[in-house]
């Protein structure tokens, strides 16, 4: 079989588990010719079409075939073991593209990736990015280990068990942090603005991370939480929603905080459950061409007044959904500016059971025809959460939305504030 996840609008992260492992590491891929004595192992990794190269191709790659024959013929450690030299070939040609989110998985690291969806994981519970020679955290699961023990997206993980980390390789560093339910680990953190490494012993636990959470707040105000894009997100996010209306809310506070990402499906049905109508985000090719998406009809939540909570945790399909509602002037964008992440990428199965590669495939445009990427959207209104309000608990960005919602002195954004009218 020959999988393809299409549209997929994650960071390019790393989910630190024992059962989920997603390099966003380098590759190089399809080889086209190679001398009648090579290694057989190759025609089986990168498929190699049955017509044959074409002369050009011939030339381009004897370069590569000259060094492979050199590496088989001379290198001191024989035998030289072929798939990890082909995978390597692979993960060097993705590189080259200097995309960050383009990339190879080894069959092993693209079938736990697939796993994920199931949202049980063991581990720390973190998404995290390369950074150069370690691993940043972009943000910890809702009650994970990495959330308790208080590590913040941002931070970068530099020793683990005492151990400089620092080019070991994603996969080495990930292998160190993640394990079993109940054994410990124990990360040297370095933080923004802290003069000194910060240390931190975390107990490995089983997760189950839910798509969606909700519950109703003081005031009479509805809070969804979407915690990614991932298959059950629309629907576990319908459920939510017919549940918090039987309450009859004054305004909605959806947290995409924190939400790394996910399908582009899933966006766009979760965008639509907000805006009844219209375009809800643009498309963008390397030919030009562009493709428009409307917001699917019959959204349950299109006329409530709503705020959105975004933070730097905030990426790709949470931008989308972020990025049409301030366009469309829907509703009212608090918190800190998001990721910026602003391209779309195809999982393409390779055949043989030869893992998977990641190709970035457009760019996505807000409905205003916004490019978000490496930029990020910036909030209607700005709330910093600072360290001293992690600490005592406090969360001046959910208290600043419920305030835009329950203010009689029409704080809502101006253009949702006839809504608001219209639901009273």
């Amino acid at each position: 079989m020959n999988r393809i996840l299409r549209g997929t609008l994650t960071c390019g992260l790393i989910v630190i588990t024992s059962m989920a492992l997603f390099t966003g590491g380098l590759a190089l891929g399809h080889f086209t010719a190679r001398p009648a004595d090579t290694a057989p192992q190759l025609d089986l990794l990168l498929n190699l079409e049955a017509s044959g190269p074409t002369a050009a191709e011939d030339k381009l790659m004897a370069p590569f075939w000259e060094a492979w024959d050199l590496v088989h013929q001379e290198y001191v450690d024989q035998p030289v073991d072929d798939t990890k030299l082909a995978q390597g070939a692979i993960r060097g040609m993705m590189a080259a593209l200097g995309d960050p989110h383009s990339s190879y998985m080894n069959p092993t690291e693209y079938e736990i990736e697939v796993s994920n969806q199931s949202g049980d994981l063991q581990g720390i519970g973190a998404y995290v990015e390369a950074a150069g020679d370690y691993l940043r955290i972009v943000s910890p699961f809702p009650g994970s280990p990495a959330e308790a023990a208080g590590l913040r997206p941002g931070d970068l993980i530099i020793k683990v068990d005492g151990v400089d980390v620092a080019g070991l390789g994603e996969f080495e560093i990930i292998s160190r942090v993640r394990g079993p339910e109940g054994t410990t680990v124990h990360l040297t953190i370095q933080r923004e603005g802290e003069k000194e490494p910060l240390e931190f012993t975390l107990v490995r636990a089983r997760i189950h991370i839910p798509s969606v959470e909700s519950k109703m707040l003081d005031g009479n105000v509805a809070y969804v939480k979407v915690n990614d894009f991932g298959d059950k997100t629309t629907a576990e996010l319908k459920d939510a929603l017919k549940s918090l209306e039987v309450n009859q809310p004054v305004g909605l506070v959806l947290d995409l905080r924190g939400n790394p990402g996910g399908y582009l499906n899933t966006a766009i049905e979760v965008v639509s459950q907000f805006i009844s109508d219209g375009v809800v985000m643009r498309e963008k090719y390397g030919d030009g061409r562009e493709r428009t998406y409307e917001a699917i009809p019959d959204g349950l939540a299109t006329q409530i007044p709503l705020v959105v909570l975004i933070d730097k945790g905030s990426a790709s399909a949470s931008e989308i959904v972020a990025g049409a509602i301030q366009d469309t002037r829907r509703g009212t964008i608090v918190g800190e500016k998001s990721y910026g992440k602003g391209s779309v990428q195809n999982w393409r199965e390779l055949r043989g059971d030869n893992g998977a590669v990641r190709v970035t495939i457009a760019r996505w445009l807000t409905p205003s025809g916004r490019s978000i990427h490496q930029v990020g959207i910036t909030p209607d209104v700005a709330v910093e959460m600072t360290e001293d309000d992690h600490a005592a608990e406090r969360d001046p960005q959910l208290d600043k939305a419920v305030s835009i919602l329950t203010s009689s002195a029409g704080a809502v954004h101006p253009f949702a504030r006839a809504a608001l009218l219209e639901m009273r």
